[in-house]
């Protein structure tokens, strides 16, 4: 059974990864504006797969018999400071949206929702990943201490980040 506890918390997930989504495209142009094309690249890269996670959201709650409302997304900011924040940053947020699926998780357990805890693996998961690459980068960033040709060459690292 899918409760409406579910599923108004799956929308809500749904703002929470559409923000997400805006948020990445906010640091994309906060690099184009400080002409690092690679890291807007890797941002923009990253907003795209914030969307696809919204959007498999919008079809389990949809394929589970329930009602998608959509809500208001908040403005992001715009402006972040240096590589090294942007990306602090970033970790911080993707251990947001981690605690937030944890407990959306939560939830369909004490809801006895099989469908959702099984569905909801997939973005465990991901989390995971988000995580660790978000911490790869921030290790690389402090290496290079800020030194201009470091970030350079990082930039065009990010760069090649398909998506």
């Amino acid at each position: 059974m899918f409760s409406k506890a579910v599923q108004d918390a799956m929308n809500e997930q749904i703002k929470n990864e559409l923000y997400s989504a805006y948020l990445y495209l906010a640091m994309a142009a906060h690099f184009e504006a400080e002409n690092f094309a690679g890291s807007a690249r890797w941002m923009r890269a990253q907003a795209g797969e914030e969307q696809e996670h919204a959007m498999k959201l919008f079809d389990f709650v949809n394929e589970r018999g329930g009602r998608v409302v959509l809500q208001a997304i908040d403005a992001p900011p715009v402006e972040f400071g240096s590589h090294l924040s942007v990306f602090e940053q970033t970790l911080a947020h993707e251990q947001l949206v981690t605690g937030m699926i944890d407990n959306l998780y939560a939830l369909a357990l004490k809801e006895n929702d099989y469908a959702s805890q099984g569905f909801l693996q997939w973005y465990i998961k991901e989390q995971v990943e988000e995580e660790a690459s978000a911490t790869k980068i921030l290790g690389q960033l402090k290496m290079v201490d800020g030194k201009a040709q470091g970030l350079l060459m990082l930039d065009s690292v990010l760069g090649r980040r398909g998506g």
